[in-house]
């Protein structure tokens, strides 16, 4: 990666807000990260623990908890700690460089990940007979492998691009994590053919991954329409009620923010909470409250820790 930055270290200025907030949102942060984080955990632990969930669907909701832990884990920490420093939060210059690289690495994966689930629920309810062979472990280990990969090479594109640029003057990025639209805004140099190549980076990926969702859900809508019960089609619409939901969480300040032409510092920051704060604590919470398998698994797994206990 060429780079002839002269810039040593950054300076996170972190969302925007009254000083008299600080401790508030600090509060309310700090506990949004520990739920993000033990949630997505307890998810985990259930899908592991629990033999009946060791399929498809669930193994892709375990990649989705282990994304969901990091991907918070990169972005909160720093926004909590611009709260607590009214001068800003600094990072440094290969930090920040891994942090973008983190960010898009966790960021694509998940994109990728939610087109393979949903690629996934079309096959168990438009082909229910031969689901079990169309998706063996084998398939959905590899597929989970390809999003993975996929994610990392997004963003090692993302990263290289926007850090061959030179930064040689002010160092304070509007934002509370390093992201490639308020980097883009610091560098020396004319930026235009770099933010054209960025957005149709992330676009090619975005609109891909969406249209690809759609194209699935339209085919499973054509196919639940078939069921002749109502029961029947409940069920079914309820297998991907879940999934639509987490997609369009995702996606939605996704395309707000990197899709749209100009960019508000102030409105890019404060959607962004969304999809890097929000979105991973809502994950857990949706699909526990709205998956019967999840949840009877839950509450087997806590009568096993307080029978343990009691022991």
């Amino acid at each position: 990666m060429t780079n002839m930055s002269l810039v040593k270290t950054f300076i996170l200025t972190g969302l925007p807000h009254a000083p008299e907030l600080d401790t508030f949102l600090f509060g309310i942060f700090l506990v949004i990260y520990v739920l993000t984080l033990v949630g997505n955990l307890l998810i985990l632990l259930v899908i592991v623990v629990n033999p009946h969930l060791h399929t498809p669907m669930y193994y892709l909701l375990s990649n989705l908890s282990f994304i969901d832990m990091w991907y918070s884990t990169v972005t909160t920490p720093k926004m909590l700690m611009t709260l607590v420093s009214p001068e800003g939060s600094p990072i440094s210059f290969p930090s920040c460089v891994a942090q973008l690289y983190s960010f898009h690495f966790l960021g694509s994966t998940e994109c990728f990940l939610y087109t393979v689930m949903s690629y996934d629920r079309f096959l168990a309810i438009s082909y229910p007979l031969r689901y079990a062979s169309m998706m063996s472990g084998r398939t959905c280990a590899l597929l989970a492998t390809t999003t993975w990969l996929s994610g990392s090479v997004h963003s090692a594109v993302q990263t290289t691009l926007t850090f061959r640029l030179p930064f040689c003057g002010p160092n304070q990025i509007q934002h509370y994590i390093c992201d490639a639209p308020a980097i883009l805004k610091l560098a020396c140099a004319d930026t235009s053919t770099m933010e054209m190549v960025i957005f149709v980076n992330i676009g090619v990926v975005a609109s891909g991954c969406f249209l690809l969702i759609v194209l699935s859900y339209v085919s499973i809508i054509h196919s639940i329409l078939k069921i002749r019960t109502s029961e029947g089609r409940w069920r079914a619409f309820q297998t991907c009620a879940s999934h639509c939901t987490v997609v369009l969480c995702f996606f939605g300040p996704g395309v707000f923010i990197y899709l749209r032409p100009g960019s508000k510092e102030v409105v890019d920051r404060i959607v962004a909470v969304f999809y890097t704060v929000m979105t991973p604590l809502l994950n857990p919470v949706i699909y526990t409250l709205r998956n019967k398998d999840v949840k009877k698994a839950l509450l087997k797994f806590k009568d096993k820790v307080v029978y343990s206990e009691s022991k």
